[in-house]
């Protein structure tokens, strides 16, 4: 009687999955930031019902490899969803020692969606690779160092065609919710919108599948970079070595110059300072040019005036200079050349 008790207290499979899946919704739609703590509450109470709703789903067997897509009732086709949820919410956590775990946890979520996917054929699509191992990864590698354009191409076109489905597929949902969840959609239209759902998650695994290996890929280069650089720092470290000049360069630079303009000697106002010295600055010259006239003139007005002062003593030494030559004949005194 107390197990059956229980029993009823416990939350049944569709409740769990309800609720997680609105908490999915919440986290995807909120204007908080990922990294809060509000979100991460809300990432980790989501991925826990989650693991109990695919628990309980293992325990009631509702798929089975031996049934087709039309064997399940469509109630329990939204069940499916359960491992692409899962993927979803744990790229939504922001912890970064475990990102890279998360995101191949994740990978691993979304290829087990797919491939149950492909196995009931609810879409046809292409399964990707099922490993992410280095060899594949190396093989990426060299693939994208010499692109196909084709394929590229096609890539493209692939994307495009995926874009247009998602949007038909989101309209037709939308048309299609109020109907389901109010209870009055019939047991086709439930099927159809379910089934809407499952290839609506394909095509988000397909983009999510691509973005981890490219965000893996990252990953793993940088930690072998990171591994790089610590054993390459561990290594001991050779002594600075001294600059050095080159002779021939010093002589060719002594020649033909440093190949740049000269540096300066003196600051502008050392260079005013010193043209001033010599007068040489244009203001200085008209300056110059006054003073010399005015000294001109008081040098000649004063030859002028010593002239006049000496005109007496000229007048007497000529004329006493005159009187001796007529009383002294030419040649007078010079004994030297007497006969």
């Amino acid at each position: 009687m107390a197990a059956a008790e229980d029993e009823l207290l416990l939350p049944r499979l569709p409740e769990l999955f309800e609720t997680s899946k609105q908490l999915l919704d919440e986290v995807e739609v909120t204007t908080e930031p990922t990294g809060s703590r509000i979100v991460q509450d809300k990432v980790l109470k989501a991925l826990d019902l989650l693991e109990k709703v695919s628990e309980m789903i293992a325990q009631l067997d509702l798929f089975s490899r031996n049934e087709d897509l039309e064997e399940i009732a469509s109630t329990d086709l939204k069940y499916l969803l359960v491992p692409a949820l899962q993927g979803a919410l744990a790229m939504k956590q922001v912890n970064t020692s475990k990102r890279l775990d998360h995101l191949q946890w994740a990978r691993e979520h979304f290829i087990n969606y797919l491939t149950q996917c492909h196995h009931y054929h609810v879409a046809e699509f292409a399964l990707p690779n099922t490993k992410n191992n280095s060899t594949e990864n190396n093989t990426a590698s060299s693939s994208m160092t010499h692109p196909n354009l084709v394929a590229m191409a096609s890539q493209r076109q692939a994307k495009i065609e995926r874009y247009k489905q998602k949007k038909e597929i989101e309209n037709r949902l939308s048309a299609l919710k109020s109907a389901v969840e109010g209870g009055q959609a019939d047991d086709e239209c439930v099927r159809e919108y379910y089934l809407l759902h499952l290839r609506r998650w394909i095509r988000i695994s397909l983009e999510e599948i691509e973005s981890i290996d490219q965000e893996i890929k990252i990953l793993r280069e940088r930690e072998s970079s990171k591994e790089a650089s610590t054993s390459h720092s561990s290594r001991q470290e050779r002594p600075p070595m001294k600059p050095f000049i080159l002779t021939r360069d010093v002589a060719q630079a002594k020649v033909l110059g440093a190949g740049y303009p000269s540096l300066a000697t003196m600051t502008v106002n050392d260079w005013y300072d010193q043209r001033r010295k010599y007068g040489a600055l244009p203001d200085q010259e008209i300056t110059k040019t006054t003073s010399e006239f005015n000294k001109a003139a008081q040098q000649q007005e004063d030859q002028e005036q010593k002239e006049e002062a000496d005109d007496e003593s000229t007048l007497h030494r000529a004329r006493e200079w005159d009187e001796w030559k007529d009383t002294h004949p030419r040649g007078y005194g010079n004994r030297q050349n007497m006969g």
